[in-house]
């Protein structure tokens, strides 16, 4: 089979740079990290992002507002799992199906992305695309969006490369991916880019000070980048997956989407893009920076209470600083006005320090 090659097109004007403009959300974790909180407050099994931890609003909720001031509606994606279905059912009852990536089993974020990105290049072979995982947390808001509008303009302009967005690093975190920068560029417009040198995934304490240190950034896996620019990325480093799905998606009817996807899925092992793609592809790759635009993956019930408490959200998980239900008090590195030295999480079948 004859591969295509993915080429960089180029969008002219400002109107067809905002018709071409999408977004997807990555809602189809598992969230196994936060499953002791997410069951005392739902009563069931359901992955953090379909839960309303934040103001009586469900994760995926927010993420939906909080982007929804640059990208339309009708051109927002989903990428689900189908057991979770009873989950977010009622809450995107009004999306339709065009609009839904749902996996018939979650295998990682490279299949998921892939999937979406030919759905997408299908309907729009021009479009400039962002992903956004559904279950994070912006203090300021604002200043992540005015990132993510800078970095879709860069993108028009360029249609080869991909543009990480990293958070300012605040301490030694060793549970967050992190992006070493080489030295700064600066693009004709003086937007701040910088070429990005190397991951580190949840390093040592001693490497994390280090990269502290250096001014590194968190890697808060939002991405934004042609759609041709992504799939020439997966096509390099990936060329066996990224076949079988092209042969699949692009080269099929659409009505078979759907079984076609469920036989190739129950044949895939679990493949991260961060690792199988973006580590593979530095040459290819920026980041910009949202500067301490307060994000947080809440990926553990620590992250999720210190969250609540920096934001004043009047909700039953933080009381005086101290979440009512579990007794878990916030992240001290992070919320030092709380005043605690070794917060100790007294969940079930959980016990940290």
């Amino acid at each position: 089979m004859q591969r295509v090659v993915y080429m960089s097109q180029s969008i002219q004007t400002f109107e067809d740079v905002g018709m071409h403009r999408w977004a997807v959300i990555l809602a189809g974790g598992d969230g196994t990290r936060l499953r002791p909180l997410t069951q005392l407050a739902c009563g069931d099994n359901r992955p953090k992002q379909f839960c309303p931890l934040l103001g009586g609003k469900t994760l995926l909720a927010k993420t939906r507002q909080r982007i929804s001031s640059s990208i339309e509606q009708d051109q927002t994606l989903f990428v689900l799992t189908k057991k979770h279905e009873p989950f977010y059912s009622k809450e995107l009852e009004k999306v339709p199906p065009a609009q839904m990536v749902v996996q018939p089993a979650n295998r990682g974020t490279l299949p998921a992305i892939l999937w979406t990105l030919l759905r997408l290049f299908r309907r729009d072979e021009r479009a400039l695309v962002a992903f956004f995982p559904s279950d994070h947390y912006f203090a300021d808001e604002k200043k992540f969006m005015t990132t993510v509008e800078s970095a879709f303009d860069q993108s028009a302009r360029n249609r080869g490369s991909v543009i990480l967005l990293g958070a300012s690093s605040t301490r030694p975190e060793t549970e967050y991916g992190w992006i070493e920068p080489e030295l700064p560029q600066v693009t004709g417009d003086n937007d701040r880019l910088m070429r990005v040198k190397r991951f580190w995934e949840k390093p040592s304490r001693t490497v994390a000070q280090s990269l502290l240190d250096r001014r590194c950034f968190w890697n808060t896996f939002v991405m934004i980048g042609s759609a041709v620019a992504f799939l020439a990325m997966i096509q390099r480093s990936c060329p066996t997956i990224f076949e079988a799905f092209e042969s699949a998606l692009l080269r099929s009817d659409a009505e078979m989407e759907e079984e076609l996807m469920k036989h190739m899925y129950d044949h895939l092992s679990p493949i991260d893009f961060s690792k199988q793609v973006l580590c593979a592809s530095t040459a290819e790759l920026s980041v910009a920076t949202c500067g301490d635009a307060g994000w947080s993956d809440l990926g553990d019930p620590r992250r999720l209470v210190t969250a609540l408490s920096e934001a004043g959200i009047d909700s039953p998980w933080a009381s005086s600083g101290v979440c009512s239900i579990c007794g878990l008090k916030p992240d001290n590195a992070a919320t030092p006005s709380f005043g605690v030295s070794t917060p100790v999480v007294v969940l079930e079948g959980v016990a940290t320090q």
